[in-house]
């Protein structure tokens, strides 16, 4: 008797990130594109492509179970998860039924939210009964998870092996951000239309740490503010608006953005030359190892970008910290009562 799966190949891999980067939109529409129908008839026998489950939050294989066959049976109109819950199955029935089930319907099995295990005391016990079922079946499991499950599948080399697969961070700040920001800013339905400025971008990143849905929330919100208050255009001050009124509880989530440099720079003590106080003072280049900038028509030349370096040669000097700091990062002052001015 063959175990392979309607597909071929027992595997299990893994779809890591971090929460709103956008795992599972990513896989719905995925779905989507894969199989226009739900289902693959062929020689009277239907096929379920890809079927998405998500683990339930007590890591309760028996709860797996059961919402695996009520998915089946909503779209093969069959009699599964009935025939199941009738007789109170035990889980090792339960998981004999599936394995029967999944080698003959099923290609992909997705589990999302998979980091439940990690904080669940029955985390082992659900791998090791996906593993039973792997072994059974034949079919191919997919688990989906934030880097909160990474740990417990390091514990041992049988976790470890059934996790293998892609691993997704926050988006970096550079060209593909850009690229990212252009696309999603042509969706404007503001009666102005607003012109993308590298500003735009730049607040972008660091108010949302390079995640996605972050993104998305901010763009969506700050349109509707401008909207309902008759603005009509995007703008930092209704992004500014969106991010303090309708995001506050993803503020400490929130890592600030910080462009980073492939060249660490350092003060060169025979070339310390007056740093400028003036606001209006502008970099006017950044691409070379020395940092040029000018104001009040005159160019001023300093070998460093290294935060202690530029704090510490503040304090020799006598400079304003604040104003320098402004010309390489973005700084938020507050006051002594804790608003921000």
């Amino acid at each position: 008797m063959s175990h392979q799966g309607v597909i071929g190949g027992a595997d299990s891999f893994s779809i890591i990130g971090c929460s709103g980067i956008g795992k599972t939109t990513a896989i719905c529409r995925s779905i989507d594109l894969i199989s226009g129908n739900p289902y693959i008839e062929y020689n009277e026998t239907k096929i379920i492509p890809v079927l998405s489950v998500q683990c339930p939050f007590d890591s309760s294989v028996k709860g797996l179970s059961l919402e695996i066959l009520r998915k089946i049976d909503a779209v093969l109109q069959t009699k599964y998860y009935s025939n199941a819950v009738r007789p109170h199955a035990t889980i090792d029935i339960l998981i004999g039924i599936i394995s029967q089930v999944a080698l003959n319907h099923i290609g992909l099995l997705i589990i999302d939210e998979i980091q439940n295990v990690a904080s669940s005391k029955n985390g082992k016990v659900f791998i090791h009964s996906l593993t039973q079922l792997i072994n059974n079946s034949g079919v191919s499991i997919c688990l989906v998870g934030t880097p909160e499950c990474a740990p417990f599948f390091q514990q041992k080399i049988q976790l470890a092996r059934r996790s293998m697969g892609l691993y997704y961070q926050p988006l970096e700040y550079n060209d593909y951000f850009a690229d990212f920001c252009k696309t999603v800013f042509q969706y404007q339905y503001t009666q102005q239309k607003s012109v993308l400025s590298d500003g735009i971008i730049e607040w972008l990143y660091e108010h949302s740490g390079g995640l996605v849905s972050m993104i998305i929330s901010l763009l969506h919100d700050a349109q509707k503010i401008a909207i309902l208050s008759g603005r009509e255009k995007i703008s930092i001050e209704l992004l500014n608006e969106a991010f303090e009124k309708r995001n506050t509880m993803l503020h400490r989530f929130i890592k600030p953005g910080i462009k980073t440099l492939s060249k660490p720079r350092r003060i060169s003590k025979n070339n310390q030359l007056p740093i400028s106080e003036n606001k209006n003072a502008t970099i006017v280049n950044h691409n070379s190892d020395v940092e040029v900038y000018s104001e009040n028509n005159m160019t001023y030349t300093l070998n460093c970008l290294s935060l202690v370096d530029i704090v510490e040669q503040c304090k020799q000097n006598s400079y304003d910290v604040v104003g320098v700091l402004k010309q390489y990062f973005s700084v938020e002052e507050i006051s002594d009562e804790g608003c921000e001015t």
